[in-house]
């Protein structure tokens, strides 16, 4: 079992910032890493013990069941803590705390993002949400008219609005793939962008893991493909980060963008923009940049005036992260995902799962549906009546309930969210 000198040791060598984790994080941090000991992930993903521990590190609203933690989560306390202790010094004397102090130190952020997506530090761009990282790709790349690009149709809609005011503008082509929701396999939806590929096709974007469904996008096999064709492949990653472990070199890509503040755990208003260093002097940066910083990643952050506390809490956040360990992670949250996905499948035939079960392909994030029932009045009833937060999604192609759970989320409260579910199947929603 360990001691807390080799817990503390640990987080060390890891090169986290120990000074940015509150007297109780580390005594919470501590306590769940004696609990788990050595055991697989697996195990310890069953183990209520260990992640009450967690769970005390955020003064989440135990009055609502939050099962939307896709769209934001809510952030330990001791991150928050750091971020408002920041803002208050920066307060003190902003020109010289904020500017001459506290900017600096984003380089420490900077170097563990790097570290944890496994690039260079020289790649990676502190930005504040995965849109900002996604719209800087987007506008910043060079295109002419009649140039093609490839999309889902299942892709966030503020990337799509974006191309489309490319289209309006300079005419460029925007094409939208559609594939079935679920997939009858991965290689179906390799097909669907494929097979919409032609001479004029100059960009392809794809998300990781979609925000509709949570489906896993097969990201290194469309790799393959485009490098083939020298076309540039965009990656939206913003529910993917820190969700379930992965890196740079595995995936394969040269571009990637995300937002820290969903799986990472970091305050509101941060994310990254990854940009392979060769690739640095062909995409504009958003906001003007000088000739001089042509081929640096730090273009891509003049943004004017912010508060640096966000960007540096990040560090905080990712100690937190490896505290958990990002195995044991989602090991938790697809335990989540299939304790109720499961039990709603095995008790009525009327319920239907569309994101793939398999660890594969999807993660905490699942979409279902009830024949006979409105995705929208269910989820207005079960907030009223249960009081639980969800996600009602109505897309052209299916309709359904996001259900996403998080780590501070409890067996207790995926067991009563599906056992409103099936008294709404027994009883209706009037």
């Amino acid at each position: 079992m360990p001691s807390r000198r080799s817990f503390v040791a640990g987080l060390a060598s890891a090169s986290v910032a120990l000074p940015a984790f509150s007297r109780d994080a580390y005594a919470q941090l501590f306590r769940a890493n004696t609990i788990a000991g050595d055991r697989a992930p697996a195990d310890v993903a069953t183990d209520e013990v260990y992640w009450a521990q967690i769970q005390r590190a955020f003064d989440a609203d135990r009055t609502l069941i939050n099962l939307n933690n896709g769209g934001i989560s809510p952030t330990p306390s001791h991150v928050l803590e750091q971020m408002i202790r920041d803002l208050k010094f920066t307060n003190e004397l902003p020109v010289e705390h904020m500017w001459r102090i506290l900017q600096p130190r984003m380089e420490s952020t900077r170097r563990e993002l790097a570290k944890e997506f496994g690039c260079d530090p020289e790649e990676m761009a502190v930005v504040r949400n995965a849109s900002e990282a996604l719209e800087t790709m987007i506008l910043g790349i060079d295109l002419k008219r009649g140039d093609e690009v490839i999309v889902s149709n299942q892709n966030y809609g503020r990337m799509i609005t974006t191309w489309e005011q490319r289209v309006r503008r300079e005419g460029i082509v925007l094409k939208q793939v559609s594939f079935p929701v679920p997939p009858p396999s991965p290689q179906a939806v390799i097909d669907a962008f494929a097979n919409a590929i032609t001479p004029r096709t100059r960009v392809m974007e794809v998300t990781h893991i979609t925000n509709l469904t949570g489906q896993i996008l097969p990201v290194r096999e469309l790799s393959k493909i485009c490098r083939a064709k020298g076309i540039e492949l965009f990656i939206d990653g913003a529910h993917a980060f820190a969700h379930w472990p992965f890196t740079r070199d595995e995936l394969d890509v040269d571009y990637y963008g995300t937002s820290l503040h969903k799986w990472l755990h970091a305050p509101i208003g941060a994310g990254f923009l990854y940009v392979r260093k060769e690739k640095i002097p062909q995409l504009w940066s958003m906001m003007g940049s000088a000739e001089a910083q042509k081929a640096d990643i730090r273009k891509y952050e003049e943004i004017g005036t912010h508060p640096q506390a966000n960007f540096n809490a990040v560090s905080a956040a990712i100690a937190f992260h490896r505290g958990i360990g990002p195995e044991r992670k989602i090991a938790r949250l697809r335990y989540l995902r299939d304790r109720w996905a499961t039990r709603l499948l095995k008790e009525s035939d009327r319920v239907k799962v569309l994101t793939p079960l398999g660890p594969d392909q999807g993660g905490a994030i699942a979409l279902f549906s009830v024949t006979g029932i409105d995705p929208v009045k269910l989820g207005g009833w079960l907030s009223e009546k249960y009081k639980i937060v969800s996600t009602p999604i109505v897309h052209p192609e299916f309709t359904g309930i996001r259900i996403t759970p998080n780590v501070y989320t409890m067996v207790d409260e995926v067991d009563t969210f599906a056992g409103a579910v099936l008294t709404a199947i027994k009883k209706g929603v009037a």
